[in-house]
């Protein structure tokens, strides 16, 4: 890809899964496979409002390894792309199959997201999640030997009833071979208000917990070598997600499928979250967009700060007035404020006292 490419982003939101996950807040529906092809149309239709080629590529979901390979080749055609592009798709583990990938792969995929979670049986059923524990190694190795330019895999720590030796466990089995991902993230469970685990006080996680996992998490990873870039996300050097830093950047991206949001120099937009409702909007060749909103730019400011802060790049140490007095949660390299693991933790508590000049 040109480095002289602005960065644009194209984002796919695939509603579709086999089974709802109990931690799953996303726009999502199960037994929906009959509405696949009316789906794909209308994202065709979306597709004519790309105004420039495309940087990098996200199909997110939902469950996009759901699709058909002819179809995601389908989609792929239609989007149009700087040579180079970083094209990310997420999987599940129970529909990798070696067919599947290279057919993904010699559709234009140039990177897979695995969604992981877990290693241990018991964290995989408090989650709701469907796949075997067993096989990630095996699954590694199949899509490493795909020839992807990149790759990930996806966790989930603070399950209650995860252990520490859990979460070491799990990162042995993905990370200690020679098919290991170059890139991992890593998300702290969120219990969301409208799901079957937010519904369940008892399986909620506490603070100590979540903080704890983390830190143990973030040694690990470092002893193996890779390094964070983002609060939740760490890989090898050159294998960081292009797409996700064009988020971070506050960057424009066209949001595509149900309940896909969207940037455009500082418009932010969003479609019809609604599967029947968006499938007969389109179906009508009518305007998917539900809402927007113009982002004023002293907000716009204070949010590409509060990004910048989650990232290992940081914000300048001017705009941290009182730094000095949180040396366990910033460190000052040069003229630049960069969170430490526990700073992370706190990471929105310390971008409220950022006070951003440009």
């Amino acid at each position: 890809m040109s480095h002289d490419a602005e960065a644009y982003g194209v984002y796919l939101h695939v509603p579709f899964c086999r089974q709802r996950c109990d931690y799953c807040a996303f726009v999502t529906y199960t037994n929906r496979d009959q509405d696949i092809d009316a789906y794909v149309d209308g994202v065709l239709r979306e597709l004519d409002e790309q105004d420039r080629p495309a940087t990098s590529v996200f199909f997110g979901g939902g469950t996009p390894s759901m699709l058909p390979a002819h179809v995601m080749e389908r989609l792929i055609a239609a989007i149009a792309v700087h040579p180079g592009a970083e094209i990310t798709m997420e999987v599940n583990p129970e529909d990798v199959t070696e067919d599947y990938l290279h057919a993904v792969h010699d559709a234009g995929i140039t990177r897979v997201s695995v969604g992981i979670q877990s290693t241990a049986p018991h964290v995989l059923k408090s989650l709701g999640r469907i796949h075997r524990a067993e096989g990630a190694r095996e699954l590694a190795e199949l899509i490493d030997g795909v020839g992807f330019s990149s790759w990930s895999m996806d966790l989930i720590l603070g399950t209650v009833g995860e252990r520490d030796e859990d979460v070491r466990e799990t990162l042995a089995t993905v990370l200690d071979h020679d098919a290991a991902p170059p890139h991992l993230s890593a998300y702290l469970l969120t219990p969301e208000r409208a799901t079957p685990l937010g519904k369940d006080p008892l399986r909620h996680p506490s603070e100590e917990t979540l903080a704890d996992r983390y830190l143990l998490l973030n040694q690990e990873l470092e002893r193996r070598h890779y390094g964070w870039y983002e609060i939740s996300n760490f890989s090898r050097d050159g294998h960081e997600c292009r797409h996700n830093q064009l988020y971070w950047a506050q960057g424009d991206y066209l949001g595509v499928g149900p309940g896909a949001h969207g940037h455009l120099r500082g418009r932010r937009s969003w479609r019809i979250a609604n599967l029947d409702t968006w499938l007969e909007r389109s179906a009508r060749h009518e305007d998917t967009e539900a809402g927007c909103e113009i982002v004023e730019e002293a907000s716009a400011r204070f949010e590409r700060a509060a990004l910048m802060l989650r990232t290992r790049v940081g914000v300048p140490a001017a705009w941290l007035a009182d730094a000095d007095e949180l040396s366990e949660f910033v460190s000052i390299t040069g003229d630049r404020a960069i969170l430490t693991p526990q700073g992370r933790l706190m990471a929105d508590e310390i971008a409220r006292r950022l006070e951003p000049t440009s």
